[in-house]
């Protein structure tokens, strides 16, 4: 079926140059890095989880958001979602990939990852988060190839897909607990150090996967003859406006916690993040601009009115996917680690070859997700009309 992905308009090849453009700047700036180390980022003693570990983070969160498509049709037959769960699938695959990509430019030598499988420690987080995102990778990859061929064909998938699609559905959930649970084993760190901190990560997963998944399929509605379904994108949003209530609660439960505990070493980071903390105050406007922004989607995502609106569904979704990338991507990491366990402030910006790399390994994951979706769509049309599109 990759042939299917050399067929296309020529909008669809401009877009494929220019992802492949930002891919080779993106690589020429990590040439630069391999050979500086990593002193060109903005990581430091203090801070040495940066940018990349933010956006590695977030994406497991997305990956693990297609959960929310899989476990109602396969286990409880909602119809509305067969047109689009595929997508969901390979949407998951992509941010994947993006997350082990991310995870081999944070290192200062890439071939370093392997030894978490040449060298197993079943008592690192790290180990088991490998492990995890690497089977839960090759099951999408698996399902969704052999259901879209089987759609292709215009057979019923084989029966072995059915076992698989039943393990995939746990190791959704659990891909985003291990990669919380590697932050929740940092005791020195107080702003990690909470038994939330796996559920508030599951809860943004499923605000802002949706929310991405809502917004490629209006995309695709809008720019092919295929239609995902206006009950499926309804119920996605729904699942979107639950999953960011939960995630503001477990946010409120933290803030409660922290301060009427009293405990400096749990309020001092929420403080720096949104008052700031001995004249540090970097991160202020963003996290205040996130709590805006998820809570205005909030809003209109529990108005049916608004909700049910195509044009203000999107700009939802937009809040709801740039608020909590800011909640998760820049306060979750940079919060742990700004104050010190020592009290000491070191603010940490991302520095131009971070986000230029960043943008690469973006782009990578743009490049597989279109390439997959074009696939999808040629077969889904094809079947609707009998010409490939």
């Amino acid at each position: 079926m990759l042939e299917l992905a050399l067929k296309g308009s020529k909008s669809y090849w401009i877009w494929i140059a220019g992802l492949c453009t930002i891919i080779g700047i993106g690589g020429v700036f990590y040439a630069d890095q391999l050979i500086n180390g990593l002193m060109v980022t903005g990581q430091s003693r203090d801070v040495s989880w940066g940018f990349y570990t933010a956006q590695m983070t977030y994406f497991v969160g997305v990956a693990a958001g297609g959960v929310m498509l899989v476990l109602p049709y396969y286990l409880h037959n909602y119809k509305a979602f067969g047109r689009i769960t595929i997508l969901g699938e390979f949407l998951a695959v992509a941010s994947i990939i993006m997350c082990f990509l991310y995870l081999l430019i944070h290192l200062g030598q890439p071939m370093r990852a392997l030894n978490v499988f040449l060298h197993p420690t079943p008592w690192s987080m790290l180990f088991w988060d490998g492990n995890v995102l690497f089977i839960y990778l090759v099951l999408n990859i698996i399902i969704g190839w052999t259901v879209l061929d089987a759609e292709r064909s215009g057979v019923a998938p084989p029966f072995w897909t059915k076992p698989l699609i039943l393990i995939s559905i746990p190791m959704a959930f659990s891909i985003h607990t291990v990669t919380a649970f590697i932050y929740c084993g940092l005791p020195g760190r107080g702003f990690w150090l909470t038994a939330v901190l796996a559920p508030r990560f599951l809860a943004s997963a499923f605000a802002a996967g949706p929310a991405l998944l809502i917004l490629l399929a209006m995309f695709i509605r809008r720019t092919t003859e295929f239609d995902p379904g206006k009950e499926a994108i309804h119920t996605l949003s729904l699942i979107v406006a639950y999953g960011l209530l939960a995630n503001l609660f477990f946010l409120g439960c933290e803030v409660f916690v922290a301060f009427y505990s009293g405990i400096p070493s749990h309020m001092d980071h929420i403080k720096y993040l949104y008052t700031g903390l001995h004249g540090k105050s970097a991160l202020v406007p963003f996290m205040w601009a996130s709590l805006a922004a998820m809570g205005s989607g909030l809003i209109l995502l529990l108005i049916p009115k608004t909700r049910k609106n195509d044009t203000l569904l999107v700009f939802s979704c937009i809040l709801v996917f740039a608020g909590t990338w800011i909640d998760k991507g820049l306060g979750m990491i940079a919060g742990g680690f700004v104050p010190s366990p020592l009290h000491h402030v070191t603010e940490y910006v991302p520095s131009l070859h971070e986000i230029v790399i960043s943008a690469g390994v973006t782009a990578i994951g743009l490049l597989i997700l279109t390439v997959l979706y074009k696939i999808t769509l040629s077969v889904k049309l094809y079947n609707q009309s009998g010409v490939v599109q």
